[in-house]
């Protein structure tokens, strides 16, 4: 089964949960905002397709590394695991913790001029990158970094920020880690109004973005400390 499920508010699952909505849909699956029945704390439960989690592996894989990354306060906290049958197949269920916000995406979209100042802008980047180089801490990396993976809970002199999903994907970890360093800064780019802001924007922002070439970027940041030790440091002429 490939989906979509499109589950109706009151469908029970795993005879624990109880869907409320959906939040959102994706290349692997489906997420659901979901009430447990007993205690009636709501939660987040993602529904894998059965080919996009064949032997159940993605959906272990997801679970291991929330778990590993339990302490890192950007992402979302792994609840439990679940088994359902869904158009007559085993489907894989997902809990953790539902988190309240925004998606990034839509946040910039009704920002004035759908963008942000560079001010606020260098806010959400270091929000990001320090959260970021927690998960780089442990070993691991996030592997989608978008503004449909970033949500965006509160925002005032500090940014507060939860990624959604991580991925697995072939090649070395370092590498993996450099993709995350060039995707904060296509964030950043995007964040500040992409291209047809760009011209305009001050050095301080063009010596981060560097033209949105990935050999200038990863030039100048060998990682993603790096990039937060250059926020930090930051002088605004």
């Amino acid at each position: 089964m490939t989906g979509p499920y499109n589950l109706k508010r009151g469908k029970v699952l795993a005879d624990t949960y109880t869907v409320l909505s959906l939040l959102g849909s994706g290349w692997e699956g489906e997420v659901y905002r979901v009430r447990e029945r007993r205690t009636r704390i709501e939660r987040a439960a993602k529904l894998f397709y059965p080919n996009r989690n064949v032997g159940g592996k993605a959906a272990t894989t997801y679970a291991r590394k929330l778990y590993k990354l339990r302490r890192c306060e950007v992402l979302i906290r792994y609840h439990s695991t679940h088994k359902l049958e869904l158009g007559g197949e085993e489907v894989t269920c997902l809990v953790s913790e539902c988190v309240e916000g925004e998606l990034l995406s839509a946040f910039l979209a009704r920002q004035r001029g759908k963008r942000l100042t560079p001010f606020q802008a260098v806010h959400l980047l270091y929000g990001l990158a320090c959260g970021v180089e927690r998960i780089h801490q442990h070993g691991e990396y996030h592997g989608d970094l978008h503004s449909d993976n970033v949500i965006v809970q509160a925002c005032g002199l500090e940014f507060d920020l939860k990624l959604l999903d991580l991925y697995k994907h072939e090649g070395s970890r370092a590498e993996n880690q450099r993709d995350d360093l060039v995707a904060l800064i296509h964030i950043f780019y995007e964040a500040l109004g992409g291209k047809r802001t760009y011209a305009k924007q001050p050095d301080e922002v063009k010596q981060i973005v560097r033209g949105l070439k990935r050999s200038l970027i990863l030039d100048r940041f060998r990682s993603v400390f790096d990039l937060c030790v250059h926020i930090e440091n930051l002088r605004w002429e």
